[in-house]
């Protein structure tokens, strides 16, 4: 999404991502019933809440699995900067991300690829279409 400030533009990242899920006709009424019966507010509620409950029910596998694999919980945003002073450090990332990852607009594909050896993202990956082709065969 892209505003406009006493003449800035300012990108505004979305809060979350929008999946497609197909339900069969039978689950579909019952959602519906229960949306008509007023415990949720629509079908978006109740999938919202459903899917609350079961990585709740997951909860303690789900900490135990992102602290096995040292990823980071939530988001991590890579601006030209930070990849620069990698790159002048003679340094790589591995990067490993539960959530969203972003790489701002202003990172070159060159820097990208210089500084990044890898990146696996459970969740989203923000980056330019040339920074993610840089680093396709390092995204997994």
């Amino acid at each position: 999404m892209v505003s406009k400030t006493a003449g800035q533009v300012i990108r505004r990242e979305a809060e979350s991502e929008k999946i497609t899920i197909n339900l069969g006709y039978v689950d579909l009424g019952h959602i519906d019933l229960l949306v008509q019966e007023g415990f949720y507010s629509n079908r978006t509620d109740f999938i919202r809440t459903a899917i609350r409950n079961q990585l709740n029910n997951h909860g303690d596998i789900l900490k135990q699995t992102v602290a096995r694999r040292s990823m980071v919980l939530g988001l991590q945003h890579f601006s030209r900067e930070d990849l620069e002073r990698v790159r002048k450090a003679g340094e790589q990332l591995h990067i490993q991300v539960l959530g969203l990852a972003s790489i701002n607009d202003d990172v070159s594909p060159k820097l990208a690829a210089q500084t990044i050896a890898s990146i696996s993202v459970l969740g989203a990956l923000r980056a330019s279409p040339a920074v993610r082709a840089a680093l396709a065969d390092r995204i997994r």
